[in-house]
């Protein structure tokens, strides 16, 4: 009898733990929900920022990056980051300056990025491509320059794609001769 009650009172603890936490699953949920109003309000501002830009596509190995130009003072934003902070190697910011640099139009506009897929040396390499492309929809007559530097050319240097039975995409397996 004392058996059947301990197992009783366990039963209740189990349910009343469970039930603690559906209603802590469902105030998590509530909790979450204004965040993503927020980051929709934010976006339709920036968007209406955007409204004159010039865009263009960029892109580098597996990586796409959406430019905006903006006339502007030269700031460059990287998915919402200053491009120091988001590319904080000083190779990959000056890759993403060259195209400003040769046309000498450092701070004529503002670019605001946004880049998906890859590694970051691919993302920068998009992000330059796309300013170039960019720059050249906004004053044509920039073409003869940056074609010449060889930045409207979109790099197709992709990884090779790895093959069935093969440890690699170049590499076979292991010779045994017995």
């Amino acid at each position: 009898m004392a058996e059947a009650k301990k197992t009783a009172a366990t039963a209740k603890k189990a349910t009343a733990t469970k039930a603690a936490t559906k209603t802590a699953a469902t105030k998590t949920v509530k909790k979450e929900a204004p965040a993503k109003k927020a980051t929709t309000a934010a976006a339709k501002t920036a968007s209406a920022k955007l409204t004159g830009a010039t865009y263009a596509t960029g892109k580098r190995k597996d990586s796409i990056a959406r430019v905006y130009l903006v006339p502007g003072t030269g700031k460059i934003m990287v998915n919402d980051a200053p491009v120091e902070k988001y590319f904080r190697r000083p190779v990959l910011q000056m890759i993403i300056a060259q195209p400003f640099n040769i046309t000498k139009r450092e701070t004529a506009y503002d670019a605001v990025c946004m880049v998906l897929g890859g590694g970051l040396s691919g993302q920068a390499g998009a992000v330059k491509h796309g300013i170039s492309k960019a720059l050249e929809k906004a004053e044509p007559d920039l073409r003869k320059v940056l074609k010449a530097a060889g930045f409207l050319t979109r790099d197709s240097r992709v990884v090779e794609r790895k093959h069935y039975g093969v440890r690699k995409a170049r590499r076979s397996t292991q010779f045994s001769k017995r």
